[in-house]
């Protein structure tokens, strides 16, 4: 308590008297100016005549015996605990030390004080004597402490297509090269001139979504909460395991790229009527970002959550994004991928408009055709996608079984075209994924296509993965699409789930309808209709999306001996 009295009045004592001792310094023959005299009658009144200050040859009255005593050891142990830094006269004098016994020893001066004759002010007399008095900041090393870097993992991945409901049973469906192609089943389509899509039939909620939900809900958000419930349950998250977790280091990030477009189309036509009759849902309902908020205060995890919607590149921008949630430690897992749903006359209608789609109503299966010389569109899909990215430490702690490793990826845009690709886009966005991951281009040795069956989207793929990777004799190239059709912003998450599937199983699925190839397709590179056997290194996904989005995922084989 004493030294926090003495402290400030200890300054302004210092400060005072140094005003007086400021004209000494400036000024060699010795004048006082009125500045001085003011602060020395300041310090009389306070006690009287004291010690002496020296600076530059003149010596003053600066300081109280009364002072000094009142403050005692207190001043004693501030010497210990300040910084003094005096003028550059000061080192110079031959005088006696300003702090050594004239005040902190108490030795209060032994030279008096002579009359000073009266002398012109001298420009800058009176201002204070620049004297600091800091503390003394102890300068401390701060030590970065060393730690592994972080890696992601897949433990768990979900499906909901028109192939199958489980990550199984979609890709057993893929290697036997069944199309999930057919006629539209959901609404009368007989006046447009497409009539097919990969659209899921015999969808059931039961036992994933509650009633409740399950009648107002999109299908989107209804195929992102049971995909999103089946990645956990394959992933071993039981009841005993998501007790444990730390809710606010677990995330969602599922996108979608036209979220409820049924929703909002049935709320425009409740609205025909009266706006009475519209549903209190249709807004959030239809928005991209409510299936990952459903999800999350389902599972009541707190950590990051939103959606992304890059059109038919959605998915791979959400698994890459999640994927760096958990590598700057703000989560340890993650729930991400993609779901849409629209197949419904508004969403058909728009595409047909577009010119995108195939209309080869009378042979569904045989309507998508990557690569083939006869294509003529993309055919709608349906469904979500959801894997379960985890920390690889978090992983292995709960015992879980890893399918893969996530190596990183990139995404780009093309600046160029609303719906045509860049020549060069593809290929840098690949070159970025590879440069982002550490991976060298001779160990991709499988590269899952976005190849949607469109005339120029294909080819320029092609050409930009054989100026990447066309000196390796090893690749291999499919296309899911071929099989299941487009699913738009869900397309990455569920040909990623194809991905993951190839590096468990070591075998990769056929790319169908390729029976007239373009005359720039190697056949060798392109998985044909039947499956093959790989040894897979590294695996690639591409997905690409309207408005010139461009994204790469890499995938790996998770081998334990590369922990360290």
């Amino acid at each position: 308590m004493a030294m926090a009295m003495v402290a400030p009045l200890y300054t302004w004592l210092l400060a005072a008297a140094c005003s007086y001792g400021a004209s000494s310094c400036e000024n060699r023959s010795g004048s006082a100016s009125p500045m001085g005299r003011r602060a020395r009658r300041r310090l009389q009144r306070m006690g009287g005549a004291g010690s002496t200050l020296i600076c530059s040859k003149q010596s003053y009255t600066s300081m109280l015996p009364d002072v000094a005593s009142f403050c005692g050891s207190s001043l004693q142990g501030l010497s210990s605990c300040l910084s003094f830094e005096a003028c550059p006269e000061y080192y110079s004098s031959k005088q006696s030390p300003l702090f050594g016994e004239g005040i902190f020893g108490l030795g209060l001066g032994s030279r008096p004080v002579r009359a000073a004759r009266r002398q012109p002010k001298v420009a800058g007399a009176g201002k204070a004597l620049a004297i600091a008095i800091q503390p003394v900041r102890e300068k401390t090393e701060k030590k970065k402490l060393i730690t592994k870097p972080r890696r992601v993992v897949v433990t768990g991945m979900g499906v909901v297509s028109s192939l199958g409901h489980d990550a199984d049973s979609f890709y057993s469906s893929l290697l036997a090269g069944r199309s999930g192609v057919s006629v539209i089943e959901s609404f009368d389509c007989s006046e447009f001139p497409t009539r097919i899509a990969g659209e899921i039939k015999g969808f059931s909620t039961d036992g994933w979504v509650a009633p409740k939900f399950s009648r107002r809900m999109d299908k989107f958000m209804l195929y992102l909460l049971t995909a999103g419930k089946k990645a956990l349950e394959d992933g071993g998250m039981s009841a005993d395991v998501m007790g444990d977790l730390d809710k606010s280091k677990c995330g969602i990030l599922i996108g979608s790229a036209l979220g409820g477009m049924k929703v909002f189309n049935d709320a425009i036509e409740a609205l025909r009527v009266s706006y009475r009759k519209m549903n209190p849902f249709c807004v959030p309902f239809a928005t991209t970002n409510m299936g990952s908020a459903m999800l999350a205060m389902d599972l009541g995890w707190m950590g990051p959550n939103y959606s992304i919607s890059t059109a038919c590149a959605t998915s791979n921008f959400c698994i890459l994004s999640a994927a760096n949630h958990i590598l700057r430690g703000e989560a340890d897992v993650m729930l991400s991928g993609g779901s849409d749903s629209a197949i419904i006359p508004i969403g058909l209608g728009g595409f047909i408009a577009c010119r995108s789609l195939s209309q080869r109503n009378n042979a569904p299966h045989k309507a998508s055709r990557p690569w083939d010389v006869d294509r003529d569109g993309f055919v709608m899909g349906e469904g979500a996608g959801v894997l379960l990215l985890e920390e690889l430490e978090h992983a292995k702690d709960r015992g879980a079984t890893i399918y893969a490793e996530f190596l990183g990826g990139s995404f780009t845009c093309d600046a160029y075209h609303m719906t045509e690709p860049h020549p060069e886009g593809i290929s840098l966005c690949i070159e970025n994924a590879l440069a982002q991951a550490g991976v060298r281009k001779e160990d991709v040795n499988y590269v899952n296509a976005h190849a949607t069956s469109t005339r120029a989207g294909d080819l320029q793929e092609y050409k930009a993965l054989m100026k990447v990777f066309g000196q390796n004799p090893e690749l291999k190239v499919n296309s899911t699409k071929s099989m299941i059709g487009h699913l738009l912003g869900a397309a990455g998450a569920v040909e990623a789930v194809a991905t993951v599937q190839a590096i468990r199983t070591g075998w990769i699925h056929p790319t169908i309808n390729v029976d007239n190839p373009e005359k720039e397709i190697d056949m060798n590179i392109i998985v044909g209709a039947q499956k093959e056997r790989l040894d897979i290194k590294v695996a690639l996904s591409n997905s690409f999306g309207f408005g010139g989005h461009n994204s790469s995922i890499l995938f790996s084989p998770y081998v334990e001996s590369n922990d360290n």
